[in-house]
């Protein structure tokens, strides 16, 4: 029943463009869920934040204030979920909508009261993964309604193996984190930088930030660059271009050992050098947010901001299934290194006529793509 129920689910929110217009009730019937899996997942993580919460977000946020806000996300559920069962003639959206609400109520709602001590010990990002999704969504599905490049729906081909990436990227946040910063960790703790380190905090902190974003770029550049031109290390990287359909959540898809190599060395020059904290906390968001804006389904051609910044066309180029895209476009944030080693290539006014891998050797699921590159 339960397997026949998502698969119910799925085929709503795939739906064909006709039934998906205002006035037939699925708007309002996907907003309820989105709405309702939230506030669902926010009582969980009221109730349960030793074992489902980051503790840097836990102290930084007013638990009165998610409560009020929990509080109307759960009415916005029910009052929405409400609508779409009466405006839709398939009640599956509405009904799992409805259904989470009341298990969310079921487990206290608002007023849920913390269960287990505060340790230090493991936990899982969950609040980081509804938190990740919601500001992201909230910012970049507004934008690819409004300057979209190919109309394409926000649930397209593969998108429910996307968000498996991201909720596993987000939940695993605290593993992810120590590995990542274990080489930068293992320098600290061998080398003698207080000189270096002293001479560099103690530069404008505007100057910090852009030689974060250089020396980062420089180092994501070649590490990107081994990853298309090692055999073994492209199978991992493989399944990022795997994608066939780019949008605000495709940049999520990252094979596990990827993300720990290219982070772990990526993060090296920030962490290393002394940087002010301010500015590495404020890079890792910009980072976050241009890497999403640059996989994404939107058309921004300004002309004069092309040869200084990647742009979204310009990355989609390094995704192209074309024989010119190959192995072009490596950097992230600057086009000047791809200039340099002469990997750029960015043709006046043309999109990719398609994305992914040629052939598509890169069987579809997270588990699957998990056990590619150790199969021959």
């Amino acid at each position: 029943m339960l397997k026949n129920l998502t698969t119910s689910l799925i085929k709503e929110l795939e739906a064909e463009k006709a039934s998906t217009q205002i006035g037939t009730g699925w708007i309002s019937g996907v907003v309820a869920l989105v709405l309702a899996i939230t506030g669902f997942v926010a009582v969980l993580c009221l109730r349960y934040p030793d074992l489902l919460t980051v503790p840097e977000i836990r102290v930084a946020i007013d638990v009165s204030l998610v409560r009020i806000t929990l509080h109307i996300v759960l009415i916005l559920a029910f009052l929405l979920a409400t609508v779409s069962l009466i405006l839709r003639q398939h009640k599956f959206l509405g009904f799992t909508a409805l259904l989470l609400v009341l298990f969310a109520v079921a487990l206290g709602g608002s007023n849920a009261r913390i269960s287990g001590e505060l340790t230090s010990g493991v936990y899982f990002g969950l609040d980081w993964f509804i938190l990740n999704l919601t500001l992201t969504g909230i910012v970049f599905l507004p934008l690819e309604r409004l300057f979209r490049r190919k109309e394409q729906s926000v649930f397209r081909f593969e998108w429910r193996e996307d968000l498996l990436y991201f909720l596993i990227s987000s939940v695993m946040v605290q593993s992810f984190t120590y590995l990542s910063f274990a080489p930068s960790n293992l320098i600290l703790a061998t080398a003698q930088l207080s000189s270096i380190q002293a001479a560099i905090v103690s530069q404008p902190l505007w100057l910090q930030f852009f030689e974060i974003m250089f020396l980062t770029d420089l180092v994501q550049y070649w590490v990107h660059r081994l990853f298309h031109k090692v055999p073994w290390l492209w199978k991992f990287h493989a399944v990022h271009h795997s994608a066939r359909t780019l949008d605000w959540m495709a940049g999520s898809r990252m094979h596990v050992v990827e993300i720990i190599c290219l982070r772990g060395l990526t993060v090296i020059p920030m962490t290393v050098l002394g940087f002010d904290q301010s500015m590495l906390y404020l890079y890792l968001i910009v980072v976050y947010l241009y890497a999403t804006y640059i996989h994404s389904n939107i058309k921004f051609d300004i002309e004069w901001i092309k040869p200084i910044l990647v742009t979204p066309r310009y990355h989609h180029w390094h995704h192209g299934i074309e024989k010119e895209a190959i192995d072009v476009n490596f950097s992230i944030h600057f086009p000047i290194f791809d200039r340099l080693f002469g990997t750029y290539f960015m043709p006046k006014g043309r999109w990719p006529s398609g994305l992914g891998v040629n052939g598509h050797p890169v069987p579809s699921g997270y588990w699957k793509q998990f056990l590619y590159p150790f199969t021959k």
